[in-house]
């Protein structure tokens, strides 16, 4: 079995299910280097076009030297995998799930030559985002456009990719992080808690980024979705009282990305307000992958300590079971015409087909509008 088929088509069950809108689900992520020599080619691909020099790109991957050139995040993918295939087989799904990165092997490229010679035709795709804006939502648009375009470049049979619309509000995913919280707080030894705060973080984008939008009021759609993701979830775990704190940005340091910054933060608060402990929810990924392990459990952590503060990180909502059928849910939606489960009420985009630009530009609504 090659990496990118991680099922063969006709795979079938026994529940009797007609045969399903979609016939393949391919899981559409980053990528990310499995040993040291990969680190600074799998940097180039991120980077290209950026004129970055190579001796700047090694500077970058010291995080990744740090644990053998290894990113956590294809492993974490595959572990997804396996869930999606369980959940799909239980749920009377009769699909093959398929891998492919933007950045590294399994490349998207690679999943689409062994769907065409699969025969598949009309493919779900899963972006491992939950969100919208430019890098979490809109560019795996690009990437859909790319291997369409790749397709036909090598004469293959054209597919048809529609991507599963954004879940930061969706009931499961919700629920999970909250119980994350809730297993969390549990941790923290009785005479902290006074002294504790909850943080949510996400991953910083430029603030220019994080402004582009359609109509006035869908600005700030990438900002205002993680905001409405963690006032669901504190709600949910019974949490009062958080703050929303940001991480992992890079670049020019002059230029302005969202803040505040979560060492900043913790710094500040713990200055200022006494606080002892700290709760953090890696709100806005679904997986330890490197942004996780490297910037909260060793460049907070390690600030944390000099300080005294306690740091009480939660687990991700990715290698869950009720994660994969959330996954699964989002699917159903399409195929069975049933209404969007959502508990917020910001705006979201729905499921785009092929790549399909938005109406107006990056980041405006598709298909799904909420109230203000």
């Amino acid at each position: 079995m090659t990496e990118a088929q991680r099922t063969a088509p006709g795979a079938g069950s026994s529940t009797g299910r007609a045969p399903s809108t979609f016939d393949a689900l391919l899981v559409l992520s980053f990528g990310g280097p499995e040993g040291n020599e990969e680190v600074v080619p799998f940097l180039e691909n991120v980077t290209r076009g950026r004129g970055i020099p190579r001796e700047r790109l090694e500077e970058v991957g010291e995080h990744y030297f740090h644990f053998d050139g290894v990113s956590p995040l294809n492993a974490l993918n595959r572990e997804i995998i396996e869930n999606l295939e369980t959940a799909l087989k239980d749920r009377g799904h009769n699909l093959p799930v398929y891998f492919g990165n933007r950045n590294w092997h399994p490349f998207g490229t690679e999943a689409v030559e062994q769907m065409a010679a699969d025969g598949v035709r009309n493919v779900a795709v899963f972006a491992t985002s939950a969100w919208g804006g430019y890098s979490a939502c809109r560019q795996y648009d690009e990437d859909i456009i790319k291997l369409r375009a790749y397709a036909e470049e090598k004469g293959l049979p054209e597919i048809t990719f529609t991507k599963l619309r954004q879940f930061f509000d969706h009931p499961k995913f919700v629920e999970e992080m909250a119980e994350a919280i809730r297993e969390a707080y549990a941790h923290v030894p009785e005479d902290k808690l006074p002294k504790t705060r909850m943080l949510f973080t996400a991953h910083s984008v430029p603030s220019a980024h994080d402004a582009v939008g359609g109509a006035e009021g869908d600005k700030h759609i990438y900002s205002r979705q993680v905001a409405e993701a963690s006032r669901l979830v504190a709600e949910a775990a019974g949490v009062g009282d958080y703050d929303l704190v940001w991480q992992s940005r890079s670049g020019n340091p002059a230029t302005p990305w969202l803040e505040p910054d979560i060492v900043d933060h913790t710094t500040e608060i713990h200055t200022n307000d006494g606080v002892e402990a700290v709760v953090v929810c890696p709100i806005g990924f679904i997986s330890d992958h490197m942004e996780v392990i490297w910037d909260l459990d060793s460049e907070l952590k390690q600030a944390a300590d000099e300080m005294g503060v306690s740091v009480y990180r939660t687990r991700t909502a990715g290698p869950s079971q009720r994660f994969a059928s959330l996954v699964i849910d989002l699917i159903d939606e399409l195929e069975q015409g049933a209404e969007p489960a959502s508990l917020g009420n910001v705006t979201a985009q729905g499921c785009t087909v092929n790549g399909a630009p938005c109406a107006e530009g990056c980041c405006d609504i598709w298909s799904l509008k909420k109230s203000h």
